[in-house]
């Protein structure tokens, strides 16, 4: 199992803060295409993955990166300031 957390325009879009889920997915790249597969409300958060960083385990991570390990992901638009 892995908690999945969402955050800003990610969570309005999805409609939930996190989830648990069981996945077999090796990378983020795989979990998404799992999630995508899911509902409209997923695919629709996750249309443009450009538009998006992602944490694993409150560290910032490729969408490339493995999940072998992981507990924890979040997904979050890029964050600005100044």
């Amino acid at each position: 199992m892995i908690d999945v957390l969402y955050f800003a325009w990610v969570r309005e879009r999805i409609g939930l803060p996190r989830e648990r889920i069981e996945t077999r997915a090796a990378t983020v790249n795989d979990l998404v295409a799992e999630l995508i597969a899911r509902e409209d409300r997923y695919a629709a958060a996750f249309a443009d993955t450009s538009s998006l960083r992602v944490a694993l385990d409150q560290e910032l991570a490729e969408f490339d990166a493995p999940l072998a390990g992981v507990r924890e992901v979040a997904f979050f638009p890029p964050m600005t300031g100044g």
